[in-house]
C-alpha cells in the first residue's frame, strides 16, 4: 500500500467498465475510498460491490457525466460520505458514431463531444470547490487518437474530442496550480475494453474515406497486443500519489509503442 494514497479519497468516473473500474479497483487496493460514478446503475453497483468485498470502500452513484444538476449532486454526496477529495480520474467517454464528416449526424457529433470534452469540464469545475483549499491530483483519460495517431476514419468526432480534452487538461493545470491542484494527462493506446461494444458503425459510407495502411508485422509493438485496462490504472495511481507530486500539465502515452509504427 502506498503510503500517499492511503486514507484518500478519489471520484472515478465512466467506473462500471474497462479503465475506469480497474483504475477505482487498483486505488481501494491502495487504501483509496473511491466514489465510483457511472451510467449504467447495474455495473457501477457491481464495481464497488468488488471493492468492498476484497475490503475497500466504495460507493456507487449513477450519473450522467453531461448533466451539471446529477454532478453536483452526487459529488456533494460522495463528500458527505467521505469528509473529503484528493482525487479525480475523469475518465467516462465514448467512442460515438464512427461516421464519414459528410455523413456525420450533427447529433451524434454533439452527443460524442457532449460526454467527452463537456462531461470532463463538468466533472473538474464540480471537483474544484472541494479541492482548492489542500490541493489534490486529477488525471483526464484521453487518447491517442486526438494527439498522434488521426487514421481512425470516422472519428473526427472522436478524435476532436479527445483533442479538446487534452488541451483543456493543460490550461487546467496552469489554472489550478495556485491551489495546488495537479491535472495531468493519459492518453492509452489499443485496451481490451467494452467501448467498442457500444460504438455505432455508419458501414455503408465508411470504405469512402478509407486510405490503407500497411504497418510492420502486429501494431502492438510491445506486447504484441492490446493492453491491458490495468495497465493504464498503474499509471492512475502515479499520478494520483504524491510520487508524481511535481508533474502537472504532462501527458502520457500508454499505448505500448503503437503510434511509433
Amino acid at each position: 500500500m502506498e503510503a500517499s494514497l492511503d486514507g484518500k479519497v478519489a471520484i472515478v468516473t465512466g467506473a462500471g467498465s474497462g479503465i475506469g473500474r480497474a483504475a477505482a479497483a487498483m486505488l481501494a487496493a491502495k487504501g483509496v475510498r473511491v466514489g465510483l460514478f457511472d451510467m449504467d446503475e447495474d455495473t457501477v453497483k457491481d464495481a464497488a460491490a468488488d471493492i468492498e468485498a476484497a475490503g475497500g470502500s466504495a460507493i456507487a452513484s449513477t450519473v450522467d457525466v453531461t448533466d451539471s444538476q446529477q454532478l453536483k449532486q452526487m459529488f456533494k454526496q460522495t463528500i458527505d460520505q467521505f469528509g473529503q477529495l484528493d482525487i479525480v480520474f475523469a475518465n467516462a467517454g465514448i467512442n460515438g458514431t464512427l461516421s464519414p464528416i459528410e455523413h456525420l449526424p450533427e447529433e451524434d457529433w454533439d452527443q460524442t463531444l457532449g460526454t467527452n470534452a463537456k462531461g470532463t469540464f463538468l466533472t473538474l469545475k464540480n471537483a474544484i470547490p472541494y479541492m482548492k483549499e489542500k490541493g489534490g491530483s486529477v488525471i483526464i483519460t484521453s487518447s491517442i487518437n486526438g494527439n498522434r495517431t488521426f487514421s481512425g476514419f470516422g472519428m473526427s468526432a472522436y478524435s476532436a474530442s479527445k483533442a479538446a480534452q487534452t488541451a483543456f487538461g493543460k490550461m487546467a493545470a496552469l489554472e489550478l496550480s495556485a491551489y495546488g491542484i495537479r491535472v495531468n494527462v493519459v492518453c492509452p493506446g489499443g485496451i481490451e475494453t467494452n467501448i467498442e461494444e457500444r460504438t455505432e458503425k455508419d458501414t455503408a459510407h465508411l470504405a469512402e474515406i478509407e486510405i490503407p495502411k500497411v504497418f510492420p508485422k502486429g501494431q502492438h509493438p510491445l506486447k504484441g497486443k492490446p493492453g491491458k485496462p490495468e495497465d493504464v490504472a498503474s499509471i492512475v495511481c502515479f499520478l494520483a500519489s504524491d510520487a508524481a507530486g511535481h508533474m502537472s500539465g504532462s501527458v502520457l502515452y500508454a499505448d505500448g509503442a503503437e503510434t511509433l509504427l
